[in-house]
């Protein structure tokens, strides 16, 4: 593969005949991905998330790059989807695993393309650095459609189970 789209700030993808451009996410997008936050967490967990956590949270991203980063897609300068990476250091592989979180593409754009060319482009992004080792992602065990998308992309579920500790202070 080549690497020509290493560095690449943005990617114009055309699929299912929509012009979708995947870019890395900017501060002024904040407030599409504040919103996008909120309708996830409530169509997939029924939970209501606090507005200003969130906000900070998200605004935490930009001012860390040690964090992570967002991806998002737009259509016609609309913001229609988007993801965030964060990093899981490896020292059995001597690189990072970048984790694919908080995924989500407006309910009118599904089933269109648009987690299929962020997904795309953060492959070619990844494939192309020696630093990275791979690509992880959870998802909610109910939702069959995600599985299968992450399927048809080439993704393998893990042999691995998911445990976590909840703390109430957050």
């Amino acid at each position: 593969m080549k690497c020509n789209t290493y560095g690449q700030e943005r990617a114009e993808v055309e699929m299912n005949g929509i012009n979708t451009i995947v870019r890395e996410a900017t501060r002024h997008d904040t407030d599409d991905i504040v919103r996008f936050q909120q309708e996830m967490a409530l169509e997939t967990e029924g939970k209501v998330l606090d507005e200003v956590t969130l906000k900070n949270g998200i605004i935490a991203i930009f001012n860390s790059s040690e964090k992570g980063f967002y991806l998002v897609a737009e259509v016609d300068d609309h913001l229609v989807g988007s993801l965030l990476i964060t990093y899981e250091w490896s020292d059995w592989r001597n690189a990072t695993f970048w984790w694919i979180q908080s995924v989500f593409v407006d309910v009118n754009w599904r089933r269109k393309g648009v987690y299929r060319s962020m997904h795309d482009y953060l492959l070619r992004i990844a494939e192309c650095r020696v630093d990275i080792c791979g690509i992880r992602l959870y998802v909610e065990r109910a939702n069959k459609i995600a599985q299968q998308t992450y399927k048809d992309l080439g993704m393998a579920k893990s042999h691995y189970d998911l445990y976590e500790t909840e703390l109430k202070s957050h």
